[in-house]
């Protein structure tokens, strides 16, 4: 009666962690699985051609590589920042129902969306010491109750068998990035970052994790404060692309 107890809850947690139907439809699905074959088709892949350092997607027929409107005339400190999925429709429901949702299981998928961007030959190529997550301010933390990009990159750490570290701390407060145009969003995360306490990193190459990139000011801003503590490189993924 014991062990059957001890089955039945330990049932009701993996439902909790893996419900039995599609987070977006309700269709029935695997066990394990969040969503249904049908929505998960839905998600809009980013193909070729796209931009080599920031993973824009170029609407149209070209060939070969090409510098985007996003990245021209400016410097980014990362080597480059690839995500697999652009946030519109079921991504982007997924991943908004995660952060301020607190759906916290849904971390599962976005991490499968990690999982697929880090199968690009800019990522697979490299082999990494770390994985760094994107920090939140220690406000903004407590009002949203988690990281989301630390519970990702705890996640990933596990999946794909390289450590995970908070490297990185976010010391000043600022405004959201949501409403802000390119300049701005750089102008706000000036000097937003700094290392923690007793970090060291020189000479590691380092995989940067968060959600989103948008502009990719954010992920450019760590990259810069890593390398100029002495990192030998960064790269970011992100599941999805603004």
């Amino acid at each position: 009666m014991i062990a059957f107890r001890g089955l039945k809850l330990l049932e009701s947690a993996v439902a909790l962690l893996y419900p039995p139907v599609c987070v977006v439809c309700s269709a029935d699905v695997p066990f394990r699985e969040q969503l249904c074959d049908s929505c998960q088709g839905r998600a809009s892949r980013i193909v070729a051609p796209f931009c080599r350092k920031c993973s824009q997607p170029f609407e149209g027929a070209l060939e070969g590589e090409f510098t985007c409107a996003n990245c021209a005339h400016r410097t980014l400190y990362f080597e480059a920042a690839v995500s697999a999925y652009r946030s519109r429709g079921v991504v982007r429901q997924i991943i908004h129902d995660f952060k301020y949702g607190r759906q916290v299981y849904l971390r599962h998928s976005i991490t499968r969306w990690l999982r697929v961007a880090m199968n690009d030959e800019r990522i697979s190529a490299e082999r990494f010491d770390v994985i760094a997550p994107v920090p939140l301010h220690p406000a903004r933390q407590r009002e949203r109750g988690f990281n989301q990009a630390s519970l990702l990159a705890e996640l990933l750490s596990k999946q794909v068998s390289v450590p995970w570290k908070l490297l990185l701390e976010r010391h000043r407060y600022t405004t959201t990035q949501t409403a802000l145009d390119r300049a701005e969003r750089i102008e706000n995360l000036r000097n937003a970052f700094r290392l923690r306490k007793n970090i060291d990193v020189r000479r590691l190459r380092i995989l940067l994790i968060d959600d989103v990139l948008t502009t990719g000011a954010t992920l450019s801003e760590c990259a810069r404060v890593l390398k100029n503590a002495g990192a030998t490189s960064v790269y970011a993924v992100t599941a999805a692309r603004g």
